[in-house]
């Protein structure tokens, strides 16, 4: 007899119904009311946990309930952050990401929370997923263009682009490997291509750490891409914590690294260097290695560098490190004191300064006058520990060199000579064509020295502390010593002082004083702000009409002037900034700063003092703000501005992120006639052919990197939209005039739209590979200033698109301009030929 209680393999067992839970069904009812109720009463972390209990109960209610969850995580986490509890913040978003683990809007901002916090590679991660969840979901996709930045720095394209260094590279690794160097440990190794080349030369083992996770991961997608997955081992982590044989089993016969920046030592090299020498790499010399068989001499690619260096004259340098005017906006600046940028050299290490910045010479507006010939700074031997660990005990070497022109010092430029080899070598120069900058080291001791043929400059070059430091300390002048940073006569700003009893003086003076009371360092883009002339002229004027028309609508005979009460005036500028003081000195007004740092307070204060302005007509009152939108509103005791100043367009180029959502904000707070500057923005822009703007972009297919499948991976991280551009130096052909693009009203909301349709007609033929814009920005109906003038201090951006456009000329291009918050999207084709591009 068969079996009663043997089942059909084949049959599936009855689905056994759920057992009703009254006692569960109760708890989750009443959770989701309490949580109602606290949304109602404003008490959020409450309802969030509520929810909580709720929704991991009942997972059949998340639909229901997802937008009041949100907008209940969203407001406890505005609470959460406001008190500084950053770790509760995290936890509440890990909980809601266990519950909703593919809502976009959840993980966008917890990417925004994250990117704030300075976690960039997992805010990119965040606004990653956002965006495979929804591609069109536009303010994941401008988060991730902007954390893009930041992660995958535009230069890995031009460098990848490089076909010529690639190749050199390439070559030099490929004699390596052939002259017995087959374990290969690739030191930052970026997208993993020069740990690709060591396998393909024949290496029979290569391993390449990674620090940051998202180049890390990219690295692994694309030599698993190349077939090479199994015989590369990545690892995330920093070549000062590897060991052997812990992370690598034993030592290697080459490290190859490209760990250089524009100064050369300032990703760390050297200490990345001698860590390999005593912990990973073989030993110079022949000798057993671990498993007692002969191996190849130890040794790295680049064998070395030589650096070179020159002082320039250059305008461009000079207005975004030093102050160059002795008015800004009527306001006298003798009582400024000492303002320069916070990149600044010295033999002695600063923390609170930068030794160099960067610039690429070759387009710097204006260009730059050579007043001495190159000269040699360093040489480096990287197959030399005993020279490596010596770099920084290195007594501080002085340099003299004939000046071959007049003018004044504003830096001295560096590149360097990379040796790969005996054989090959790279070069950074201002005149190659490199996908290096150069670094630049700004001179703040020479400001109205003017150097002459026959001269000698006296240069001091170090490396103290791993950083090449360079600065100029004297010039010698028919046989006499002249100290730089000693005073200049006022009056004869090209000579130094020569009265013995007044330097005599000015020594005493300087050891009564604490000089460095009278020291404030602004950003670079703010120095070039205030050396911007026509802009702070403009805003004065445009406040001088304002407060003129305004004085005049309230005039009461029966008042007197002094008695009437003032206008108000407000500053939202981002960081420093005089436009306050600008409306205070009007007189008759009271203006409200938005300039946080201490020191920068007492620039004002003093600026203020020594121009006339009275104490109380200036005043501070955003040091302890935290709520964003909180810049505009005002204590309640006072009566509604006059003036708002908005500060509407960022250095590199873009709309400021909520510009029109303050601009909403200000209108309801202007009193009647009151005014927001600026106005109006006037977008502006131009058709053009850049292959540089390409190259910048975008990796163009596999010819420059070799052959390797790299661009699919490493272009996820390109953005649309180019930025910190200079048009008037940028490498292209003009294939149309410039058109208006957009406009933003910030006076009249009704005036404004989303989109935009644009026609153009091309006036050449080509390939539209970019449109470069720049801004008008309108103060009032009359006044305005151009982003694209020669003094302005922004930049300009440019929409790359993503696959160029043939045009002929007479042709008329058709632009859909979008602006969604800070970034402009255009989509284009030729009339009756459409092709989508972004």
């Amino acid at each position: 007899m068969p079996n009663a209680s043997a089942r059909p393999r084949n049959s599936r067992r009855p689905r056994r119904r759920r057992r009703v839970d009254p006692a569960r069904n109760e708890l989750v009812s009443s959770s989701l009311e309490s949580a109602q109720q606290c949304l109602f009463n404003q008490d959020y972390g409450t309802a969030f946990v509520h929810y909580l209990l709720a929704l991991n109960l009942a997972p059949m209610f998340k639909d229901f309930a997802r937008e009041s969850f949100r907008f209940t995580l969203f407001k406890w986490s505005e609470e959460l952050d406001s008190v500084g509890r950053i770790q509760d913040l995290f936890d509440c978003y890990e909980q809601a990401l266990e519950l909703f683990p593919t809502d976009e809007v959840i993980l966008n901002s917890m990417g925004e929370h994250l990117f704030r916090m300075g976690f960039r590679d997992e805010a990119a991660g965040h606004f990653h997923k956002a965006l495979k969840l929804r591609p069109d979901y536009p303010e994941a996709r401008e988060n991730f263009y902007r954390v893009a930045n930041w992660l995958v720095e535009r230069w890995h394209f031009l460098m990848l682009n490089d076909h010529g260094r690639n190749q050199k590279y390439q070559q030099a690794i490929q004699k390596a490997v052939r002259n017995g160097c087959n374990t290969v440990l690739d030191i930052g190794t970026g997208t993993g291509i020069l740990g690709m080349c060591a396998k393909k030369a024949g290496a029979t083992e290569v391993y390449a750490c990674e620090l940051s996770k998202t180049m890390y991961e990219l690295a692994c997608e694309v030599v698993a891409a190349n077939g090479m997955d199994g015989s590369i081992k990545i690892l995330h982590m920093k070549s000062l914590e590897m060991e052997v044989p812990k992370d690598i089993p034993h030592r290697v016969s080459l490290v190859v690294t490209e760990t250089v920046d524009a100064g050369l030592f300032g990703e760390g090299i050297i200490e990345s260097l001698i860590h390999a020498w005593h912990h990973l790499l073989l030993p110079p010399q022949r000798g057993e290695n671990e498993i007692g068989e002969q191996s190849a001499t130890g040794r790295v690619i680049p064998a070395g560098a030589t650096v070179f260096g020159m002082a320039v004259e250059c305008l461009e340098i000079r207005r975004h490190h030093r102050l160059r005017v002795s008015e800004v906006g009527g306001l006298s600046m003798a009582a400024a004191g000492e303002l320069h940028s916070p990149v600044s050299c010295s033999s002695e290490p600063d923390d609170s300064m930068e030794p160099y910045t960067t610039e690429r010479l070759s387009r710097l507006p204006g260009g730059y006058k050579p007043l001495t010939e190159p000269f040699k700074a360093l040489s480096i031997d990287f197959n030399n520990v005993q020279e490596l660990e010596g770099l920084s005990c290195t007594e501080v070497q002085e340099i003299r060199l004939p000046v071959i022109q007049e003018g004044e010092v504003d830096a001295l430029a560096v590149w360097f000579q990379l040796h790969l080899d005996e054989e090959s070598s790279l070069s950074t120069g201002p005149q190659e064509d490199t996908c290096w900058e150069q670094a630049i080291y700004p001179s703040h001791s020479t400001r109205g020295f003017v150097l002459k043929p026959q001269d000698e400059l006296i240069v001091e070059v170090s490396c103290r502390d791993a950083y090449l430091r360079l600065c100029s300390v004297a010039v010698l002048r028919d046989g006499q010593k002249i100290h730089l940073d000693k005073c200049v006569d006022p009056q004869h700003p090209g000579n130094p002082v020569s009265n013995p009893e007044a330097e005599l003086c000015s020594k005493l003076a300087c050891l009564q004083t604490d000089q460095s009371k009278d020291l404030c360092m602004l950003e670079c883009s703010e120095i070039a702000l205030l050396n911007n002339h026509d802009y702070h002229q403009s805003f004065c004027s445009a406040l001088g009409k304002l407060i003129s028309r305004l004085k005049s609508s309230q005039c009461d005979p029966a008042v007197p002037t002094h008695c009437a009460s003032p206008l108000y005036v407000l500053d939202v500028s981002e960081g420093f900034s005089l436009l306050s003081l600008i409306a205070a000195s009007q007189g008759h007004v009271k203006a409200y700063s938005s300039v946080e740092k201490s020191k920068q307070q007492e620039v004002l204060k003093r600026l203020a003092h020594s121009n006339n302005v009275p104490e109380q007509q200036l005043e501070f009152w955003l040091n302890h703000t935290e709520d964003e939108q909180g810049v505009l509103q005002r204590p309640s005791r006072e009566k509604l501005w006059s003036g708002i100043i908005l500060d509407c367009v960022e250095t590199c180029g873009l709309i400021r992120q909520k510009l029109m959502e303050k601009a909403s904000l200000a209108r309801c707070l202007l009193e009647e006639g009151g005014h927001i500057f600026p106005q109006r923005i006037v977008v502006y822009g131009m058709l053009v052919e850049s292959d540089i703007l390409l190259r910048e972009s975008a990796v163009q297919g596999q010819e420059p990197t070799l052959g390797f499948n790299i661009a699919p991976f490493i272009n996820q991280f390109t953005v649309p939209v180019h930025v910190f551009l200079d048009f008037s130096t940028l490498e292209c052909r003009h294939l149309s005039e410039s058109v208006e693009l957009f406009v933003l009203d910030l006076m009249d909301t009704n005036a404004n739209y989303i989109t935009r349709e644009v026609k153009v007609l091309a006036t050449s033929a080509g390939r539209i590979t970019a449109i470069p814009f720049w801004y008008q920005i309108y103060l009032d109906e009359e006044i305005s200033v151009s982003t694209l003038s020669q003094n302005s201090h922004w930049k300009q951006a440019a929409v790359v698109l993503q696959q160029p456009l043939e045009v002929h000329a007479g042709d008329w291009v058709c632009l859909s301009v979008r602006l969604h918050k800070s970034i402009i999207s255009i989509l284009a084709h030729i009339e009756n030929k459409p092709a989508t591009m972004d």
